[in-house]
């Protein structure tokens, strides 16, 4: 498949500018993609900087090994963010870091390949792997779930209110002997299951992320990156996250919150704001979102945030 090397990733300047970037500082690109960001940060680093950047998939990986084949400055790693504490304490950075940026969810290149089977868009295989060599694809876990266990994922995952009809759907046909094993099944199955559509929504659009979040432990992935950055951060240095669901957002916005702040005093025991112990990150400046014209050229942007904190010194 060609690659579109052009593609823009979401609120690539805002990122950028988040994570202040110093000419001869280290920096940790968690979620490499297609090397959007990587080449933006490039850009405004010197000769002594030093850019880190990991992706699980090895065809992102592949393609980045090509795009910045001869480029010193940057170390890529076919990796999971949430084993970045591993990759860069081998590599000496631990606390060394100036910035990390992490792109959550998955890529347009992911979605637009039907043999990754990340969209039910483009028939493919029901794979949704991120990194296809490891772990169960979306078809072998819906062809061994329990109902139970698939309505908790669509439901918890999904935030789908339809996610029992669906399930059993799903076990219903699987008990026939048609397991879904494309996208274009699955999407089918969700189809029939859903009685009412939302507007402007396809009906198997929160099955899919469901799904995939579930296969990918993205969730998980995400608690223990974002303690991971926190512990790799010099003095000074930027966490920036961007999220497209409310689900990653969640996660992220209390973990910034909960460690700008120190411990609590006892309940009825008044302290004034300034004399609060605070924790060891500092956030910076609200949340950022596309803006009009950034989501009218890339739709797939409409959803995204992007939050900022800063290490305390």
């Amino acid at each position: 498949m060609k690659e579109n090397l052009k593609h823009r990733p979401v609120l690539l300047d805002e990122a950028v500018e988040a994570l202040n970037i110093r000419p001869d500082g280290c920096y940790l690109d968690a979620t490499f993609g297609r090397g959007g960001h990587a080449a933006a940060i490039l850009e405004r680093l010197g000769p002594q900087g030093r850019l880190l950047a990991l992706d699980r998939d090895p065809q992102a990986v592949a393609v980045g090994e090509k795009r910045f084949a001869g480029e010193g400055r940057l170390t890529l790693v076919n990796e999971d963010f949430a084993q970045m504490h591993a990759v860069a304490e081998a590599r000496g950075l631990t606390g060394r870091i100036h910035g990390v940026l992490m792109d959550l969810g998955v890529s347009s290149p992911q979605l637009d390949d039907p043999a990754r089977g990340f969209s039910f868009l483009r028939d493919g295989p029901l794979d949704m792997r991120m990194d296809p060599r490891r772990g169960e694809s979306a078809a072998a876990w819906l062809a061994r779930a329990d109902e139970a266990e698939i309505a908790w994922v669509i439901k918890e995952y999904g935030e789908e209110r339809y996610a029992r009809r669906i399930a059993r759907a799903i076990v219903a046909a699987r008990n026939a002997g048609r397991a879904p094993a494309t996208t274009g099944e699955l999407a089918a199955l969700v189809v029939e299951a859903v009685p009412r559509q939302e507007r402007h929504k396809h009906p198997a659009t929160r099955t899919f992320q469901a799904i995939r979040i579930h296969v990918n432990r993205e969730l998980e992935a995400l608690a223990a990156g974002l303690e991971q950055a926190l512990a790799l951060l010099a003095p000074g240095g930027r966490l920036a996250v961007i999220s497209f669901h409310s689900l990653e957002d969640r996660i992220v916005k209390r973990f910034m919150r909960r460690h700008s702040q120190g411990p609590r005093p006892p309940r009825g025991l008044p302290v004034p704001e300034a004399q609060l112990p605070k924790g060891p990150l500092r956030l910076v400046g609200k949340p950022i979102r596309p803006g009009e014209a950034e989501v009218a050229a890339n739709p797939r942007a409409r959803s995204a945030i992007l939050r900022v904190a800063e290490k305390r010194s």
